[in-house]
């Protein structure tokens, strides 16, 4: 009995080890979308996604948009290139099954004048994960 717990044990501490990995893998990808959209590295930005994933916006305007990654680095362009734009993000949650996961992080403005939570679907391939779709709203309560 006592060699059933302590492999049972191994097994909890080596699936947890593998669960902890995957996450800190994924922590890597958010960190080329946050860093890259923060400090306008455009090349940083576009390499977290896949090159067909969709970007499920809200415009200026208010409508509902499908962005491609290539459109969406675009709102950056005119920005200057390695220089903190304001833009502060942090993760806020991270879900892992297998080779799919979903990240939620948030994304605030200079003096938090406006907050946005952004959602994103993740996909494992070989061993990087990209993101595969996002979508964000605006939480702040200057909306």
């Amino acid at each position: 009995m006592k060699h059933k717990i302590i492999i049972a044990l191994a097994l909890l501490v080596s699936q947890f080890s593998i669960a902890q990995s995957e996450t800190s893998l994924i922590e890597k990808t958010l960190q080329k979308y946050m860093e890259g959209s923060s400090y306008v590295k455009l090349d940083m930005l576009e390499s977290a996604f896949t090159d067909d994933a969709t970007l499920y916006l809200t415009t200026r305007d208010g409508l509902f948009k499908r962005y491609t990654p290539k459109e969406y680095t675009g709102f950056f362009r005119n920005a200057e290139r390695g220089t903190f734009n304001g833009r502060d993000a942090k993760v806020l949650a991270i879900e892992a099954v297998k080779d799919i996961a979903t990240a939620k992080v948030e994304i605030a403005g200079p003096d938090r004048k406006w907050v946005y939570i952004d959602l994103f679907l993740l996909k494992k391939f070989g061993d990087q994960w990209k993101i595969i779709s996002k979508t964000a709203t605006r939480v702040d309560d200057n909306n």
